[in-house]
């Protein structure tokens, strides 16, 4: 491997009644509540054509997992075969990108608000694409 290293600059941040890890849903589809991703002034412009109804894909930093972690008992059940992160949803990995679907409720501005979102309050956004193809049924 390189010893190459990437800089990654957060476009925004969540904004979720989510603080407590160890209490939020491990899935957007388990319950998450509704949430807000807030966007920093300098890329307001690639906010444009995001619209309501929509289906998205956030990127973001869980800042809080830890980086040490290669191996889990898959969602934390002991009575399971500890398992590489790289086959699990686990948020703790060398790289800890969380990637999530959202459906898109309404934008103010700079600020969108979504469903299904489990990311904790202050995660640091990265990117945000287009779920493309067909909408999922929920």
């Amino acid at each position: 491997m390189s010893d190459v290293e990437y800089t990654l600059r957060p476009v925004g941040r969540v904004e979720s009644p989510l603080t407590d890890p160890a209490t939020a849903p491990r899935q957007g589809d388990e319950g998450a509540p509704e949430s807000w991703l807030v966007f920093a002034p300098e890329v307001a412009p690639a906010v444009r054509g995001l619209r309501p109804g929509e289906e998205a894909l956030v990127v973001t930093w869980l800042d809080r997992a830890r980086r040490d972690v290669l191996t889990v008992h898959p969602r934390g059940d002991t009575s399971r075969p500890e398992t590489g992160v790289f086959s699990t949803r686990s948020p703790h990995r060398p790289n800890p990108i969380g990637l999530h679907r959202v459906r898109l409720l309404a934008i103010d501005g700079l600020r969108v608000r979504v469903a299904d979102l489990e990311a904790l309050d202050g995660t640091p956004v990265l990117d945000v694409k287009p779920v493309l193809g067909e909408p999922a049924e929920r």
